[in-house]
């Protein structure tokens, strides 16, 4: 299975930063790579925020996988911030 070599954070936080300020996200700059790049760290917060509501999967995502391992992997990335 392939894995990403950027960590979940910088994703998440990522798209935050994107959906504010690329005029594909709703924001208003057709070319907002750099902006992103310069912007994602002050959405880590927000994407930290973000994975500790989705710790608990829902019923479907139950239903799709094993609970245990979903807990463990989203748990693995809030154990690093509160090592930090």
């Amino acid at each position: 299975m392939p894995t990403s070599t950027t960590p979940a954070i910088e994703r998440i936080a990522r798209v935050l930063a994107g959906r504010q300020l690329s005029l594909n996200g709703g924001g208003s700059d057709p070319h907002a790579a750099g902006a992103v790049d310069a912007a994602w760290p002050a959405h880590v917060d927000d994407a930290y925020a973000i994975l500790h509501t989705l710790r608990e999967p829902d019923a479907q995502m139950a239903q799709a996988g094993d609970v245990g391992v979903w807990r463990a992997m989203i748990g693995a990335v809030l154990e690093r911030r509160a090592g930090a």
